[in-house]
């Protein structure tokens, strides 16, 4: 019976990595096609992602979401034939067929980009699974049609990525565990030896699983290794990481250089003109340069439970150096100055989560800063340029911390202030129209 429920739930969770072989385009187009004929093979493709992801995004805003649109789960599950050795007797079961699989919850998913570690997990509330049997004795011989329930079944799966020496992300090692609270069994036409197996079977159900666990662990880490890896390769394609440092890191670098690209750094920061009464503050050409020095400080995680996405990011800057023009004024005298800053380090942990209802808006659920020693250098205002730079030299160093703690609140409630403006649901759509390429003013940046 055990291989039975390994090829089932197996299926199961292999069959969530085909959406991505999905969203490739058919058939390869021979060498000679026309660039326009490829041109429209991209376009077809483009629409039919477009088109599941909407379909996702409906999916999710249901109140009890079972199953995932695009992803094929045959069901019913046809299995291959078992047999069994129970002592004195065989078991041979054939035409068996698994019922209920398309009904599964996604129950969890948990990635951790520092470990390149990743866990899911799916639930059944029930699975049925039909067949035929023969019972085979020295004494007897019974066949006929058989059913086993399972309730509250429920399978995990952690995989563990590596890159190999050629540069190949692949599947390192896979843990797999499944479980169920409940299970009967219903034998038919079992004769003479009917009472004494059926209460073997039905009162130690553990026993027959157990025995099979060996051979449940070997094929499912067959099956799933070779899906994930089909799926990394789908994705990747040829590209090479570096195995001296994680992907995440190398992921980070790309990053840094796409902000450079951009244009982010050295970035301009809007000018600011504050007038109270007959004083009035202008700060003008302010850029800082050093934005895109980004690293991870400590770990990135991701994770998908009760129907919502959460990210925890800790990232860092190394040192960030800015400069601009100020302009003081009083009543009809006006003074004109520079000034100059740098600030060793800035720190910062950062929690997301998104409802998988994309109609509802992102929530920042956790905002921590720790910023390292800061100088600035003041020029224009005559002997108030030492009393400036003793000022912001000494006083925001010695109350640091305090300081921190003071603007996390008022920087949380304005970053949830612009989130709030955030449709995500039409941010997914535009990206998938757009093959998932992604434009900071989607976000209004």
């Amino acid at each position: 019976m055990k291989p039975l429920i390994v090829v089932v739930l197996v299926g199961l969770m292999a069959s969530g990595c085909h959406i991505v072989h999905s969203q490739e385009p058919g058939d390869a187009v021979e060498q000679e096609a026309s660039e326009s004929d490829d041109a429209l093979k991209i376009k077809e493709s483009q629409a039919s992602i477009a088109a599941q992801v909407e379909a996702m995004l409906v999916h999710f805003q249901q109140e009890d979401p079972q199953g995932l649109p695009g992803v094929p789960v045959p069901d019913p599950l046809e299995v291959p034939n078992v047999k069994k050795s129970m002592g004195m007797a065989n078991l041979d079961m054939k035409q068996v067929k698994a019922y209920g699989l398309s009904k599964f919850r996604i129950d969890k998913m948990n990635l951790d980009l520092k470990e390149m570690r990743f866990n899911g997990g799916l639930q059944l509330d029930q699975m049925l699974v039909k067949g035929q049997y023969t019972l085979s004795s020295f004494f007897s011989k019974a066949n006929g049609p058989f059913t086993v329930v399972l309730k509250n079944v429920y399978a995990e799966a952690t995989a563990f990525l590596a890159v190999e020496r050629d540069g190949q992300l692949a599947t390192d090692r896979i843990k797999i565990d499944i479980t169920f609270s409940d299970m009967t069994m219903d034998f038919q036409n079992l004769g003479l030896v009917g009472s004494v197996f059926q209460s073997v079977v039905n009162g130690a159900p553990n026993l027959v699983f157990d025995a099979m666990k060996p051979f449940m662990l070997q094929e499912a880490d067959k099956k799933l290794r070779s899906e994930i890896n089909v799926m990394i390769q789908k994705t990747l394609g040829e590209r090479r990481l570096p195995n001296s440092i994680t992907p995440l890191d190398s992921a980070i670098a790309m990053a840094r250089k796409m902000v450079r690209q951009k244009g982010f750094d050295p970035y301009h920061l809007p000018d600011v003109n504050r007038t109270m009464g007959v004083f009035s503050v202008q700060l003008t050409h302010t850029w800082i340069n050093g934005i895109s020095s980004f690293y991870r400080v400590g770990n990135i995680t991701a994770g998908m439970a009760n129907k919502t996405v959460s990210v925890v990011l800790q990232i860092g800057t190394q040192q960030v150096t800015g400069a601009g023009q100020w302009e003081v004024g009083v009543g009809m005298m006006t003074r004109v100055g520079h000034v100059q800053f740098t600030v060793q380090h800035i720190r910062a942990t950062v929690g997301l989560s998104q409802s998988l209802d994309t109609r509802k808006r992102a929530q920042i659920t956790d905002l921590q800063f720790d910023m390292g020693n800061i100088q600035v250098r003041c020029d224009g205002a005559g002997t108030l340029d030492y009393v400036m730079e003793f000022a912001v030299n000494v006083i925001p160093n010695l109350l640091r911390y305090q300081i921190m703690d003071a603007i996390e609140n008022p920087i949380k409630q304005r970053v949830q202030e612009k989130f709030n403006t955030i449709d995500v649901e039409q941010v997914i759509k535009t990206m998938a129209q757009n093959n998932f390429n992604f434009d900071p003013k989607l976000l209004g940046l």
